[in-house]
Parts: C-alpha cells; structure tokens; sequence
C-alpha cells in the first residue's frame, strides 16, 4: 500500500528519517517484503530493492514540483549503477543499491521500465479497456517479479514460463492494490477501473472524473465521488477483484518450480495477494469509505496451503 509523504529527487539531500519512512511503508504491504526467517543476504538484497521501487513510485505519486523531471533526474542517477566508468550514484538509496547489482547481477531495465510507467502516470490517467490496463501493469508490475526472481538467482528465461508466472502474480498483485486504492487513485486524478467496464456497469457521472489533472480534487461527480460505494460500483469491483484472483491462481503455478527460500518469498506474496482479495471482500467491495487492508493472520492462513500445494 501506499503511503503519502514527502518523496526526494537523485540530487536532493538525504530528508531526516528516510530509511524509517521506508519501513513504514514496507509495514503497510499487503504482504511482507522481506520475511525474517530469510537469510541475511536475501533480506538485504529485498530490502535494496525495494527502497529502490518505492521511491520511484514516491517521484511519481508525492514529489513536489515538475514530477516527471524528478523521475528524468532518477533515471539518470539510477543508470550510474551500471556505469561501466565506476562513476557511483548521488541518492543514498542507490548507493545501497550498488553491492546488491554487483554480487547478483541484478538488470537495469526492470527499474527502467518502472520509471518509464511512473512517467505515463503524470500523462495517463485513464485506461480504456482491459487490455491497455495490462500493458499499463506491463511497466509497472512485471519488473517486480523479475526483479524478484533476479534477487533469489532463479533462471527464468526470457519468455519462458517461469518468467510469465511471475509476470501474472505481479500484475495480480498489482491490480488488486489499485482496486483497494480506488479512492486514493481517485483523488490524484487517476482512474484505473477500465472505462469500458464502468460504462458497462453504470457506473455514473466518470467523464470530468477520468479527464482530472493528476492531483486535482474533483467533487459531486457521481458514484466515484460518493461517501460510500453504490450498489453498481461494487458490483464492478467484485467482477475485477475475480479477474485479478484467476490471474493469481495461473500465475501461482511458478511457486511449484520454485526451491528453497524462493518458493517461501514468491509463495509469500501470492498468500498476500490472496489476502488483499479477502479484505476486498469483507468489505463488501465498497473501495470508497477507506482502503480495504489485508491483515497478517488471512495471510498465514493461505501461505499453508500455497506451500502445501507447491509441495505435492
């Protein structure tokens, strides 16, 4: 989940409290990044890359200014990992980053890609269709996952199946959060819900709502901006928490080809996806009265069984 605070550009100081802000925004994932029970080297590695993903999307969704020049700014900062001329990067959150892609071999072009799609967040604020929502999560959800696989040294070719497994849970995952951040999404003029599918469900007065700037706060616009969530709307979240939760479950398949502390890490956050489906549900799908959380207990209680299935 997401949360709103103050976001730093490659070139800014270190803000007191950084690494504390971080963690806290870790605390409030669906699922836990980095399970205690990991070895060292494996919870350093995921922390790194996390703090790394997060705050590109922090550039996008809290930094003050011209967001999209911050981002160019990171880019630029975040390529220097790779620089073959030794030359190291400015923000203190990519120099942690730099052992991790030395031991590993971690890629540039997952993070690339999540810059590329905080990028079309400051110009995009609307899908149309399903599909353009999937080529959406193509930028911003699959290069988690690979990242992922990329940190506990899995081979997953390019391609193959490993690799679009994992791209399925990572676009469940995170098709699943903007379904419990419908409201949040909302309020920085984004829209995630298809259009067609708001059409499709009646879904009233969305045409001044889609076409807000990114931050600006629109009021009296029907079933997205009420109190609560209509009869309608609701009906509209159930039908895409139930699409996302099948591509979870085809997804799912790569915990069974998957060793080790690996399969617990991946299993982990399958079990956490499960869980923010559960949270979706017991709150009825209404997505407008808060975010829906997922609690730790709902995420044990399917990590069992995702084991145990990966297991036989």
């Amino acid at each position: 989940m997401r949360e709103s605070r103050p976001a730093q550009g490659a070139s800014a100081m270190p803000l007191p409290g950084a690494e504390a802000r971080l963690r806290q925004a870790e605390q409030a994932e669906n699922f836990p990044v980095a399970l205690r029970v990991l070895p060292a080297r494996v919870r350093t590695r995921l922390h790194a890359v996390y703090d790394v993903v997060r705050t590109i999307d922090d550039l996008g969704d809290e930094a003050d200014g011209d967001r999209a020049a911050e981002l160019r700014a990171f880019a630029d900062d975040l390529g220097t990992v790779w620089s073959p001329d030794g030359t190291g990067p400015r923000a203190p959150v990519l120099r942690r980053l730099v052992p991790v892609v030395r031991d590993g071999g971690l890629p540039q072009e997952p993070f690339d890609r999540l810059i590329a799609a905080n990028l079309q967040d400051q110009q995009v604020t609307r899908y149309r269709t399903w599909d353009e929502l999937l080529g959406y999560c193509a930028l911003s959800a699959e290069p988690i996952g690979r990242l992922v696989l990329a940190v506990f040294e899995v081979d997953a070719p390019p391609g193959g199946a490993v690799e679009r497994a994992a791209d399925q849970v990572s676009t469940a995952l995170q098709l699943l959060e903007h379904w419990q951040d419908v409201a949040e999404d909302r309020d920085r003029g984004r829209i995630y819900l298809p259009l067609e599918d708001l059409d499709r469900f009646g879904i009233t007065n969305t045409s001044d709502v889609a076409g807000a700037a990114v931050g600006e706060a629109r009021h009296d616009q029907g079933d997205l901006w009420s109190a609560s969530a209509s009869p309608a709307l609701r009906r509209l979240i159930a039908h895409e928490t139930a699409r996302a939760v099948a591509l979870l479950d085809e997804g799912a398949a790569v915990v069974r080809t998957l060793h080790g502390w690996a399969r617990l890490a991946v299993a982990g956050y399958v079990a956490g996806g499960r869980a923010a489906a559960d949270a979706l549900r017991r709150a009825e799908w209404d997505v407008l009265a808060g975010s829906p959380a997922a609690r730790r207990r709902d995420v044990i209680r399917h990590l069992v069984p995702e084991l145990i299935r990966s297991a036989l």
